[in-house]
């Protein structure tokens, strides 16, 4: 265990998150973990980690941060200008830092959450299996809460790398966004509305958070004869929820169940892209097939394993 960080500034909402806590849905413990898992993991990899350890989720600017301890860090994720010293530092690369650094990130310019994985991982206890915070009930990270200014971030063990990694290509953030995104499971309670939700243009609001992303468009309404509610369900990232007032909701790692009938469901290649949309962006969904989900779920994960691959931690040098 090494003092890594000293926090000088927390950012609005850095915590610390893993691949997430498994198996507790059941007792109303949401999975938590990283967002955006695609920017999380090579983070990990980039530095020589296992993709499981624990980062730094930072969302929409900051930390500032005083190294303690020689590391390899790498940021990826949504586009916050780097420094290192006061001076401009490469994102979805590693850079090596020392004792006195001083590492900031600015406010995003597009995209919502950044990842810093650091040599060994972030060093914190885990908590029904993981080290993600969950804040809403003071679970995982640091005592359960976003960091805050003083806090003292350790690592786990690892080694410096030979020579820097870098990412052979990386996301670019819009504010327009397209998501794929399959009708259902109650896609019967909006046949009148499935032609016009797939058709609109959706503006993210000022709430969305872990739990869920509230979006602002035409009324989404359910058919005449469709019940107001259904009985309370097991919800997973990607479900569409349709309140009663008819503004649909994109939940997301920190909902557990819920009563509002779900238009849809966002494929799992697509959810990283919710994970990096902020208040304003605009999000428009198209209608596709669960077969057609199925493929594009097989060739993402063919090249996301040609990617961790490129990246492996088996190779120091």
């Amino acid at each position: 265990m090494t003092s890594l960080f000293h926090t000088h500034v927390s950012g609005p909402f850095t915590t610390i998150q893993d691949k997430g806590r498994f198996g507790w849905v059941h007792m109303g413990v949401p999975v938590s973990g990283a967002m955006d898992d695609f920017a999380y993991t090579c983070a990990n990899l980039l530095v020589g980690n296992r993709k499981d350890l624990p980062a730094l989720e930072i969302t929409l600017s900051g930390p500032e941060l005083e190294v303690l301890d020689a590391a390899d860090i790498a940021v990826t994720g949504a586009d916050m200008a780097l420094t290192v010293n006061g001076e401009p530092a490469p994102r979805w690369q590693t850079i090596r830092v020392h004792p006195g650094d001083r590492i900031a990130a600015q406010m995003a310019g597009s995209g919502c959450r950044a990842y810093l994985a650091t040599t060994g991982g972030i060093r914190v206890p885990k908590v029904m299996g993981s080290c993600s915070t969950y804040a809403g009930a003071n679970i995982g990270g640091l005592d359960g809460r976003p960091l805050r200014a003083g806090d003292v971030v350790e690592r786990g063990d690892g080694e410096l790398l030979g020579k820097p990694r870098r990412m052979p290509w990386f996301p670019l953030y819009s504010p327009e966004i397209q998501i794929r995104a399959i009708p259902g499971p109650q896609d019967d309670f909006f046949t009148e509305s499935m032609d016009r939700f797939f058709e609109t243009e959706f503006t993210v609001t000022d709430r969305a958070n872990r739990m869920g992303y509230r979006l602002e468009g035409p009324v989404i309404e359910r058919d005449a004869d469709a019940p107001n509610s259904i009985i309370s369900e097991a919800s997973f990232p990607g479900n569409i929820q349709v309140p009663p007032d008819g503004q649909p909701i994109i939940l997301m790692l920190e909902q557990t169940i819920g009563g509002y009938a779900k238009i849809a469901t966002v494929i799992t290649p697509d959810l990283f892209r919710v994970a990096q949309a902020k208040p304003g962006d605009r999000i428009r969904f198209h209608r596709i097939s669960l077969e057609a989900a199925g493929e594009i779920y097989a060739q993402w994960n063919e090249l996301l394993t040609e990617l961790y691959g490129f990246l492996s931690p088996k190779e120091k040098g």
